[in-house]
């Protein structure tokens, strides 16, 4: 279930970070097909709580400081720790593909830190990127840290949509998906919700924190690479998080 008022806060950031300048209330009005009243609400709250603020006169809105300082003071309380960055840029190195580290969100997984591939042709992401849970290598390397109790909670949730003809379609489809990737020690996708990209996801051991690693990029590259790059992935990993200092 969506709140609506909540939704249109973030789409609104959204918006202007793909705008990437201010916007009048028409011009916000117009983006999003809201009525006048209702974009003028939004607007006018976000900046009298210091949220948004006005560059120039008669310029319209964009978002101001405050939420980079709020992002900032968050992730300080919750920080990845600090072997969690270079192990990435480490297996991007040595596989030439995208690698990043991935958290749960509902029904969806967030990548937390990516360090994109140098390759001209490789998978985009960025921190804050979405996946579906139950239809991705990451996703499922998270499922596995579930007790099953909350897995099946999940899977109730989860909107078991085609995306392509590899995509699990129910909740023993990703069991029987799980169970068999378990007994290799890594978790794979191809193609599964994206066209043409593949993908290699382990655990991230971090206390009682649910993360995965994951590489990925296109299947040309990917496809004949797949337990070689797990291995790589597997051995890093171990590495990292044996190390005696964590946080």
């Amino acid at each position: 279930m969506i709140v609506r008022q909540a939704a249109n806060v973030l789409d609104l950031l959204e918006f202007f970070a793909r705008r990437g300048q201010p916007a009048t209330l028409a011009e916000v009005s117009a983006a999003f097909g809201w009525p006048r009243s209702s974009t003028f609400n939004i607007l006018t709250t976000l900046a009298e709580r210091g949220f948004l603020y006005e560059p120039r006169p008669r310029a319209g809105y964009y978002p101001s400081p405050r939420w980079m300082a709020l992002a900032q003071e968050i992730a300080a309380a919750e920080p990845l720790p600090d072997f969690a960055h270079p192990l990435i840029e480490r297996l991007s190195a040595e596989t030439g593909e995208t690698a990043a580290i991935v958290a749960p969100a509902g029904t969806q997984t967030v990548f937390l830190d990516v360090v994109e591939s140098p390759a001209s042709i490789r998978y985009f992401a960025q921190a804050g990127h979405r996946l579906p849970i139950h239809a991705t290598s990451s996703g499922r390397a998270l499922l596995t840290q579930y007790p099953k109790k909350e897995r099946l909670a999940l899977y109730r949730r989860i909107d078991f949509q085609r995306y392509s003809e590899t995509t699990p379609l129910t909740a023993e489809d990703v069991e029987a998906r799980m169970a068999e990737e378990a007994g290799r020690g890594w978790h794979s996708s191809h193609a599964e919700y994206s066209a043409d990209l593949a993908g290699v996801a382990v655990p991230l051991p971090l206390g009682e924190r649910r993360l995965s690693v994951v590489i990925a990029g296109p299947m040309f590259r990917m496809q004949d690479r797949m337990a070689e790059i797990a291995e790589i992935l597997r051995k890093a990993v171990a590495s990292a998080t044996h190390r005696p200092a964590q946080r």
